[in-house]
């Protein structure tokens, strides 16, 4: 048997030499109550249990315990701490920690508070709930004589002594103390939160439960059609809330998605219906499940380090990809659009062809001394190479015939190639590379984005060993929610393509503002989707391949919340049915449905501003695009540069001519 579990920790705060000391008591006083504290505390097994007592010193000496009379199965062994002051509730964050290791150590573990002072009790209950010392299997034991309206404000008033597994054992029997009656505080019930008397003691007759009520009563199995105060925001498809006015005026607000349908048939089953807590953002969400006032957040969380700190997480139901997004390359104009349909290697073959051309025919025609056939034959080379016609001339000589069909070939194969793939680069342009895994992402961009809820991410990537992870952190920026970043994406991809320099100049220069937006894989591809998508179906954003995390996702609830179990059940049950699955691929599909009225309603749009607007939809449609400067810039800029030198050599002419 653990020695925890053998152990009798006594907490008692002994005040100063200027505070009032208790004076012994009568034996009788001790007997009396032990033998009710052991009655309700009665062990449930025979297992030995941790006993923590803390016992209020400034309660009257009669009220004391002789820790010497409790059951068998409490070891005893006493521990006090000392107070520099009368202030004495300021001390208890130390002795609250050194009880919370007793109970991690614990099969079982039972905390007795003796006192009649509602300032100390109240100091108690939220030392225990900053220290973290109860949770649902720790049963808290409140002994008083503390009047019986009195107490009922103090059990309805602390979230210690209402919501946990905590009772009250109140002493009656002003003549002897012979009697005694247990309470508990029921935050739900038929009849609303109250304070029930649950069973009494008495020296004579031993305990007897009332009104079918048992001892610690299980507080969260029903919750009799109460309102639970819950938070969340939208956050698609996970979450979404739609507003409607009613026939009678008045704005009703419905909530779907997957995590809203689970909230619903969570209600259903507990027996309850929730309010959504207004929040501004994340951080207001659940900094309002911390201080309790939400009952739980809603909305899917991902399970990080930093956020254990503040809250628990419920049972994870789900995996959540963290993905990344930018904007799809897009074409620029280039002036080097005629070199493309052939590689370098073919070109410098070319280059040779041509340079070697010139010399074997002046060969073939050496020994024919016209002047002519010199330009005749540098006609024919020229013209077949640019796919015209020639008139054959008579008097050739073999050599010159055999040199034109070898050329004519040559030109063919070559001219032909060259102008299928001009069109075809013309017409399906090839994009620049995609930036698809999270070291391309580092190299690439400048800054990522995320919502105010990604300065837990960031936190946790600065800390993490991956030199990757933490040029990622070192590079996120915070914005006020998913659309903020994604348009800066946007604009910052608008900008570039305005931009008349060559691409690597683009390049440099907006190298240090691109930016990435990250978020999670389902909200950030239906965010796209929505707000992003044009009316060929197309949209300008894409998700990268590669996943920045895959994190297990769960509910925030208050560290130790004691409804916790029934939440986790709950889940457990929802998922093994598949309830959840089915859910989030409804969800998805509401999406893709909502995603396509939204593009054949901006067609409608297209189709109805102009007969123009109408044609340039149907060539969409039918992927026919029209040839833009983007396309065409290199034989506009070679024409542009041919009729220059044209006109320099005209006007050469003319002056050559009048001198």
């Amino acid at each position: 048997m653990h020695a925890a579990w053998k152990i009798l920790w006594i907490f008692t705060l002994v005040p100063s030499s200027s505070a009032r000391v208790p004076v012994p008591r009568e034996g009788r006083m001790d007997k009396t109550t032990l033998q009710a504290i052991n009655a309700v505390l009665k062990p449930e097994s025979r297992d030995f249990c941790s006993f923590l007592l803390f016992e209020d010193p400034f309660t009257a000496s009669d009220f004391s315990l002789d820790v010497s009379l409790l059951s068998k199965q409490w070891s005893v062994e006493r521990f006090e701490v000392t107070a520099d002051n009368d202030n004495i509730t300021l001390d208890m964050s130390w002795p609250i920690a050194e009880a919370r290791k007793v109970r991690n150590s614990s099969y079982c573990t039972r905390v007795v508070v003796l006192s009649d002072d509602p300032a100390f009790l109240t100091s108690f209950a939220e030392s225990s709930l900053r220290g973290r010392l109860l949770v649902w299997a720790t049963r808290l034991l409140v002994v008083t004589r503390l009047p019986l309206q009195e107490l009922r404000r103090l059990l309805a008033s602390s979230w210690t002594f209402s919501m946990m597994n905590a009772m009250a054992l109140r002493m009656e029997d002003s003549s002897g103390y012979q009697s005694c009656g247990v309470y508990a505080h029921l935050p739900y019930s038929p009849a609303g939160a109250q304070v029930v008397r649950v069973a009494s003691w008495s020296a004579w007759r031993g305990l007897t439960l009332v009104g079918g009520h048992k001892l610690f009563p299980q507080k969260f199995t029903n919750f009799h059609g109460a309102t639970v105060n819950v938070t969340a925001l939208p956050f698609r498809p996970y979450w979404t809330e739609k507003t409607e006015v009613a026939p009678n005026g008045t704005a009703v607000t419905t909530y779907t998605g997957s995590d809203a349908l689970m909230m619903h048939a969570m209600a259903q089953a507990l027996n309850f219906t929730f309010h959504v807590l207004p929040s501004k953002d994340w951080n207001e969400v659940t900094s309002q499940v911390v201080q309790r006032k939400s009952f739980i957040a809603s909305v899917i969380h991902s399970h990080l380090p930093q956020r254990e700190k503040i809250y628990d997480f419920t049972y994870n139901y789900e995996f959540v990809d963290l993905d990344f997004s930018l904007a799809k390359p897009s074409l620029r104009p280039s002036w080097q659009g005629l070199y493309y349909p052939l590689s370098n290697e073919v070109w410098l073959c070319i280059l040779f062809v041509l340079l070697l051309t010139p010399f074997l025919a002046t060969l073939v025609i050496c020994n024919r001394e016209s002047e002519g056939d010199v330009k005749t034959m540098s006609l024919k080379l020229i013209g077949s190479l640019l796919g015209q016609s020639m008139a054959s001339g008579r008097g050739e000589s073999a050599g010159s015939r055999v040199f034109v069909a070898s050329w004519l070939v040559f030109a063919f194969v070559v001219g032909t190639a060259y102008r299928g793939n001009l069109t075809a680069a013309l017409t399906l342009p090839k994009y620049p590379p995609r930036v698809e895994t999270i070291a391309q992402l580092i190299e690439t961009v400048d800054r990522v984005t995320m919502p105010p809820y990604g300065r837990d991410f960031q936190a946790f990537f600065l800390q993490s060993e991956s030199e990757i992870y933490q040029a990622l952190g070192s590079a996120m920026e915070i914005m006020p929610d998913i659309l903020s970043g994604l348009n800066q994406i946007i604009n910052k991809a608008h900008l570039q393509d305005q931009c008349p320099a060559s691409p690597q100049v683009v390049a440099f220069i907006f190298r240090k503002g691109r930016k990435s937006h990250l978020d999670a894989d389902r909200y950030l591809r239906v965010a796209i989707a929505d707000h992003f998508t044009l009316a060929d179906g197309s949209n300008s954003l894409y998700v990268g391949r590669e996943k920045i995390l895959t994190s297990i996702v769960g509910l925030p609830v208050p560290h130790d919340a004691p409804y916790k179990p029934q939440i986790d059940r709950f889940l457990m049950m929802m998922i093994e049915a598949g309830l959840y699955e089915k859910w989030s691929e409804d969800m998805l599909s509401d999406a893709r449905r909502d995603a396509r009225r939204k593009q054949l309603e901006q067609l409608e749009q297209l189709k109805r501003r102009s007969e123009t607007a109408a044609e340039e939809t149907e060539a969409t449609e039918g992927n026919a695009k029209a040839l833009s400067v983007t396309h065409m810039q290199g034989p506009l800029l070679l024409l542009l540069l041919g009729l220059m030198a044209a006109g320099l050599a005209f006007l050469a002419e003319v002056l050559a001519g009048k001198a």
